[in-house]
């Protein structure tokens, strides 16, 4: 048996937070070592993405450290078919939760644990709610509502065929964010049109967001555009 060395100081681990029913709900009722290994690595996994609807792709499961610790609880079994196995028993078990995407002319599984962002994230590619995606992942689901038509409806004003235009374009260039805060600046500064929408997002990906000088003239926007300056905000 291969002894396992200790952790070493606290201060210096990072920690994977799990559902306090995975110990006293789900826990009891594994039987099956694989598929424990399996569930744990998708928590640890999901846990090292960002944004607000996280997921791994089937490929991520075919790292060493997952195939070793599989081949250790199998050892005359190919890992990849225990891997195989340990995720059908998960999904079918209903931890983890599956959907095949098919876009741009590629196809692949989407795994998530089965939470409450989880089911929305699997509900809205089922629907066919994504986008392509940035920073190497594939898709990035859309959250369900307010999607960002009624938002731009609720805060700027009515979606013609020209604005909805407008807006899928957005979301093939922009983070979702950039484009639900310029349109939350255009409301607060009561200039409610796309072209000025635009014009945020289009200053943001040249000055960079967080950039001072920028902030300086998003806040200024407003009071300059009602004098002329900015005419070539309005939508002709």
């Amino acid at each position: 048996m291969k002894k396992f060395p200790g952790f070493p100081d606290d201060s210096k681990l990072s920690a994977t937070a799990f559902p306090a029913l995975f110990f006293s709900e789900l826990l009891p009722m594994l039987d099956d070592l694989p598929e424990l290994k399996v569930i744990i690595y998708s928590f640890w996994a999901l846990n090292q993405k960002t944004g607000e609807f996280r997921y791994l792709l089937r490929e991520e499961y075919d790292n060493d450290t997952l195939l070793e610790g599989l081949k250790a609880a199998k050892p005359r079994t190919d890992p990849q078919t225990t891997l195989e196995h340990a995720l059908a028993r998960a999904v079918a078990r209903n931890v983890l939760l599956c959907a095949p995407v098919n876009f741009e002319e590629n196809e692949f599984e989407i795994f998530c644990t089965n939470t409450q962002k989880g089911r929305v994230a699997i509900s809205q590619v089922n629907a066919g709610q994504f986008i392509k995606g940035f920073d190497g992942r594939p898709i990035e689901i859309l959250p369900e509502r307010p999607n960002i038509f009624r938002l731009y409806e609720e805060n700027i004003g009515s979606l013609t065929r020209r604005i909805t235009d407008h807006l899928k374009d957005a979301l093939e260039t922009y983070h979702l964010e950039w484009i639900e805060e310029a349109i939350a600046l255009a409301a607060d500064n009561n200039i409610r049109k796309w072209s000025y929408v635009d014009a945020i997002l289009k200053r943001w990906e040249t000055e960079g967001k967080n950039n001072e000088y920028s902030r300086r003239l998003d806040e200024q926007d407003g009071k300059r555009y009602i004098t002329g300056k900015y005419a070539d905000f309005i939508e002709h």
